[in-house]
């Protein structure tokens, strides 16, 4: 479970996909980031756009800011592992790929560890998506409540309106019978 932790703090957000970094990959399947991208741009047919594209500078500085403030924030990293695999990057920008990239790479990097990385890298991405999931559920029912309130909003003011008339009501009906009378009384 700690290890698809680890996978899962490693997994971000760019271009509206979920991806992981190459040096983050190299780092799990314990190989060399220059192995992992040489490997891959001998396969490279196996990696069209949507299974691996490279950063832009903007999404790097991105990246590496999330980084930075995890490192000062002592989000469960290894410090050293993000700096070794960061500084990695000063001169090439990193790759990202998706979760159709990374399984494509269990077929590229045939080692024990890589096969075993992969299938935790497989169930941390299927985590993530069910957190989704959840996080989408929950907002479509909180939507479908605050409609449901803003409905009972408009029948209490009816209710609150009524209420006001009827009291208005009994006040101008007490007001009326506790007036003073003039004119003659009869005596019975």
């Amino acid at each position: 479970m700690q290890i698809i932790k680890s996978i899962q703090n490693r997994i971000y957000e760019i271009r509206g996909e979920r991806v992981m970094l190459d040096f983050d990959l190299a780092l799990l399947y314990e190989v060399e980031t220059k192995a992992l991208n040489q490997a891959v741009k001998r396969n490279i047919k196996r990696f069209p756009d949507d299974f691996m594209f490279q950063l832009t500078t903007y999404e790097w500085q991105e990246i590496a800011t999330q980084m930075d403030s995890l490192l000062s924030n002592n989000i469960n990293t290894n410090r050293s592992q993000i700096v070794t695999g960061s500084q990695k990057h000063r001169g090439n920008l990193p790759y990202g790929f998706t979760e159709q990239g990374v399984a494509m790479l269990s077929g590229i990097l045939k080692s024990d560890k890589a096969i075993n990385m992969n299938i935790a890298i497989m169930r941390a991405f299927v985590d993530v998506r069910r957190v989704l999931l959840k996080q989408s559920n929950i907002n479509e029912q909180l939507t479908e409540i605050k409609e449901r309130i803003g409905e009972h909003d408009v029948q209490l003011s009816e209710l609150y309106d009524a209420m006001e008339n009827l009291i208005d009501e009994k006040i101008a009906q007490l007001k009326w019978n506790d007036r003073q009378r003039i004119g003659f009384k009869i005596k019975e």
